[in-house]
């Protein structure tokens, strides 16, 4: 990590290859007992070097824009043929960028979008295959902002209401019913709610397959967390099995090819941000460590008061240890990293990792406060490639007149 900081500067996002790859084999491996697709959800980490690696290991892609969308065609115009359309706001262009590429599958999250969607494969000449989403109005326990699945929220279609737009969208010649989808939230770490989301939609399926429909797939979202107060590693791969087990023992007998968009569980632990830390501050009894990232890159603590652990690059020669607050540059009070932690004291100068920052990190990293935005470098053994560089003041400005 020193010699990535003194090569690449601070701030810095740093990525495993190794345990991005060897996630991703572990959730393939997990549900090996069903047909089924991982659908990388690229709004986790969106970067073309990470999109290569996952590519490379013939996964498809969950995909919530059009840019989304030119991310995977830039990274492998193939991957087409594995790419989930998704997000509640598909505007026309976008949904004949998809359709022109000739997509897997258009989730469809409401009555105005399946007209739409119909209307603008009518114009391409297309049949897009569709699923609606279904808003199985599943709890789930997780901040209120990345749960998904309840009546309240902006997201899919009342599973009630489903079956009467089912046999609406049939009569439909340009489109084509051929799934079921449903996402419940984000950072969700016990598989109960999964379930009971799956049991719900294998009863629409039934339904729906005595109303006459063929359904060949089931999309069962992404929305698996992680655990980001771990005191020791995970078994993953113990992990992934429970999800597996959970989602598909209600959807037995089905016959169904099953569709998985993981994003935060494959990308999350697979990266950290490096950070040098600028100034020692004390405001009376409080003790402020200023590091150079900031909120603007790395927002889940001000949006979410998300907790990353925080770590010393070096073991610290002290064997002193403070409570402090690790906080940005940034003009906001939100601006933080983490309070209260636990730290060794460390100087002015050294080298602090933000750990499980692999997902949501640089994919919603901004240029408040006009700070460019970080260089990514992705590590695979001895190798170290830099697959962002860092932005400067000049690349900023360069839309501006």
């Amino acid at each position: 990590m020193p010699r990535l900081a003194k090569r690449f500067g601070t701030p810095l996002y740093v990525y495993s290859a190794s345990t991005i790859v060897s996630r991703l084999r572990a959730f393939d491996d997990a549900f090996r007992k069903i047909p089924h697709t991982i659908c990388y959800s690229v709004k986790a980490n969106s970067t073309l070097g990470i999109l290569r690696l996952v590519a490379a290991t013939k996964s498809g892609f969950d995909v919530v824009s059009g840019g989304e969308l030119e991310r995977v065609l830039r990274v492998d115009r193939r991957a087409a043929k594995k790419i989930v359309f998704s997000g509640v706001g598909k505007t026309r262009d976008e949904l004949k960028a998809a359709l022109h590429e000739n997509i897997l599958l258009f989730n469809v999250e409401s009555e105005s979008e399946l007209w739409t969607l119909a209307e603008c494969a009518a114009s391409l000449k297309k049949t897009a295959n569709m699923a609606l989403r279904v808003n199985p109005d599943v709890a789930a326990e997780t901040h209120p902002y990345i749960s998904t699945g309840l009546h309240k929220h902006k997201f899919g279609i009342p599973i009630a209401e489903a079956r009467a737009l089912y046999a609406r969208a049939s009569g439909i010649r340009h489109l084509n019913v051929s799934g079921v989808s449903a996402h419940i939230g984000s950072q969700i770490t016990e598989v109960g709610p999964f379930a009971a989301a799956m049991e719900r939609v294998a009863d629409l399926v039934r339904l729906l397959r005595a109303d006459g429909h063929t359904i060949n797939y089931v999309d069962a979202g992404g929305g698996l967390g992680i655990p980001y107060t771990r005191v020791a590693p995970t078994d993953f791969s113990r992990y992934a099995a429970e999800y597996a087990k959970a989602v598909t023992n209600p959807l037995r007998g089905l016959g169904i090819h099953l569709l998985l968009e993981p994003g935060r569980a494959i990308v999350g632990p697979a990266g950290a941000l490096l950070t040098s830390l600028v100034y020692r501050k004390k405001n009376d009894s409080k003790t402020f460590l200023v590091v150079d990232a900031a909120m603007n890159d790395l927002i889940r603590p001000a949006l979410y008061n998300a907790y990353h652990g925080i770590v010393p690059v070096i073991p610290a020669y002290s064997v002193r240890r403070e409570i402090v607050d690790v906080v940005g540059q940034v003009c906001e009070t939100g601006d933080f990293l983490g309070r209260d932690h636990d730290l060794p004291v460390i100087a002015e100068g050294d080298l602090l990792a933000v750990l499980d920052a692999g997902a949501y990190g640089m994919s919603l990293a901004s240029n408040y406060n006009s700070r460019p935005r970080p260089a990514e470098v992705l590590v695979d053994g001895k190798s170290v490639k830099l697959i962002r560089r860092r932005e400067s003041t000049s690349d900023m400005l360069r839309f501006e007149s």
